[in-house]
């Protein structure tokens, strides 16, 4: 497949390196000429020098006979530019664009991204993304990770083990043993900040940070088991009323199970705009670092302190201060991923990465194929696939136990019909069926092989 990545930032450059790691031929467009120079010297791809909307840029970078284009530059007029001259001029078949402001998304302007006006074929939004990702932090609170798969039947949980896990110094086999009936699976361990595949008989140890792919009734019995205590979130204060805090806050409202949330926003224009479109949320204008401003808002009481500010530091360091202030939850919006070894040191119990959540977000609608959901782990070192299993795949018709998956692959679960099944050797795979796989980067394009995946995706 010939994809062209207009914009080599964060975004663009992990994209790149997916793709390009998997055989496409991947061509990576910007002005910055440092930005194309780190991508074709640390990945095999090629570059490109110039405005990515324009169409002789567009032609050098190889859009005649290109198959994808992914438009995340910085601006949204650019990128929406990007994938009309891609359409209008080069016929290129998918197009996709990253649009950050909420304007163009409105459900009254709804229609403007589509091929009769701006040809775009997906839209992703990052800071509806990232609202989304803290509303699932949230629903899990004693979670740093959390992701929804298999139409909501199914989740993946990130657990960090404490001295209280009752189940440390395990054998993971032994623990399929002793919770027979539970519907999870351990499919991930972060052990002294590395990430691996656990075999059968590896053992959990304190400080662990597990991934666990579990059905959606079995989460709170999952939690318990390795430690962790449920409790409902009713009361929300969140740090920051821009589009992310406003999202958030705004699905809180809808919620049937009363939350009652508080903002607090630094900027009074956006503090006001936030307070017209709330209906029941409180919004107060000030600035989250001051602790009077804090308490004010009812900090000590809180359930979670939501800091989604456009400053990572402002939301590390309110994050603590809530924390030191008598909430019992924390969770911080972190742009930069070299920042998350401090949150345990720092006691912040979980963060949304933005970079992580978005490319994420353009993986699933990039995957060849019945792929239905990609989730990108940590720094891109591992990947949650969901995908429906073809009559063409090796992997139909055999028992889980005979598949040869690579070392790095653990099946997460199986879902057949609507009804999800743990994943245990004598279970068979049929065409059909929808399967969850954790799988780490390397092993991705022998994930996608066995899938036979890139068969039907034009």
């Amino acid at each position: 497949m010939k994809v062209i990545i207009c914009g080599a930032g964060q975004v663009g450059w992990q994209i790149a390196r997916h793709l390009s790691g998997e055989r496409n031929d991947v061509t990576v467009v910007d002005m910055n000429a440092d930005l194309v120079r780190r991508a074709t010297e640390t990945l095999d791809v090629q570059g490109v020098v110039g405005f990515a909307s324009h169409p002789d840029v567009l032609e050098k970078a190889g859009a005649r006979d290109a198959d994808m284009i992914i438009a995340a530059t910085h601006s949204d007029e650019v990128n929406m530019v990007t994938c009309q001259v891609a359409h209008s001029v080069f016929n290129i078949t998918r197009k996709i664009a990253r649009i950050r402001a909420q304007n163009y998304l409105e459900t009254l302007y709804s229609d403007l991204t589509n091929n009769d006006r701006l040809a775009i074929d997906v839209v992703i939004s990052p800071e509806r993304e990232v609202a989304e990702a803290a509303l699932q932090r949230l629903a899990a609170p004693a979670t740093f990770d959390t992701e929804i798969f298999m139409g909501g039947r199914a989740q993946l949980l990130g657990i960090a083990l404490t001295e209280d896990c009752p189940v440390l110094n395990t054998p993971l086999r032994q623990l399929n043993e002793l919770f027979s009936t539970l519907r999870a699976i351990v499919v991930g361990i972060r052990r002294d900040g590395r990430l691996f595949a656990p075999e059968a008989g590896d053992q959990l140890y304190t400080d662990d940070q597990i991934y666990i792919f579990t059905h959606s009734e079995d989460v709170n019995r999952a939690l318990e088991i390795f430690g962790k205590k449920t409790k409902k979130q009713e009361r929300v204060l969140i740090i920051g009323g821009g589009n992310v805090g406003l999202a958030v806050a705004r699905a809180l409202e809808t919620r049937t199970d009363r939350v009652r949330a508080k903002i607090i926003e630094k900027h009074r224009p956006t503090a006001e705009y936030a307070a017209d479109r709330l209906e029941r949320t409180i919004v107060l204008h000030g600035d989250g670092m001051d602790i009077d401003k804090l308490m004010e808002a009812s900090v000590d009481r809180a359930d979670a302190v939501l800091a989604v500010t456009d400053d990572d530091k402002t939301n590390l360091l309110v994050a603590v201060r809530a924390k030191q202030a008598g909430c019992s939850m924390s969770i911080a919006l972190v742009n930069d991923p070299t920042l998350a070894p401090l949150m345990a040191p720092l006691d912040i119990d979980a963060y949304i990465n933005p970079r992580a959540t978005t490319v994420s977000s353009i993986l699933r609608h990039i995957r060849h194929g019945r792929v239905r959901g990609v989730y990108s782990i940590g720094d891109a070192e591992a990947e949650v696939i969901e995908a429906q299993v073809l009559s063409t795949s090796p992997i139909a018709g055999g028992l889980v136990r005979d598949i040869q998956f690579p070392e790095g692959v653990l099946v997460g679960a199986v879902m057949k019909g609507d009804k999800v099944l743990k994943p245990t050797g004598d279970l068979r795979i049929d065409p059909g069926d929808v399967i969850a796989l954790f799988a780490m980067t390397k092993d991705v394009p022998e994930v996608e092989r066995l899938l036979q995946v890139s068969i039907d995706f034009f």
